[in-house]
């Protein structure tokens, strides 16, 4: 195999890994990352991620975790910790919801 090919063989291999790692970064979180995080006394709390960062349920035109297209997206939820979620102040002085804005 020549040089040129095994570079190009490399650089394909590593576009299809960095495709593979983006849909799994995107997937849903499992049951068991939802109860581990519930275990440790974490609740949703809608609107309060920043764009990308949400750990799910980004609304229509995304798929889930990490997908949100906005700051402070309101149908997108982060977990944060049980009872601190109403007192996050947003830039816009409204508060983090335990339901989707």
């Amino acid at each position: 195999m020549s040089t040129k090919a095994a570079i190009s063989s490399l650089i394909f291999a590593g576009a299809v890994s960095s495709a593979l790692a983006g849909f799994a970064a995107a997937a849903p979180l499992t049951k068991s990352e939802v109860k581990a995080a519930l275990g440790a006394h974490k609740e949703k709390c809608y609107g309060v991620a920043l764009r990308g960062q949400n750990d799910c349920a980004a609304g229509r035109g995304t798929t889930c975790q990490g997908t949100s297209t906005v700051d402070f997206q309101g149908n997108s939820w982060k977990f944060v910790q049980r009872g601190t979620c109403q007192s996050i102040v947003l830039p816009n002085g409204g508060h983090g919801s335990l339901k989707p804005i």
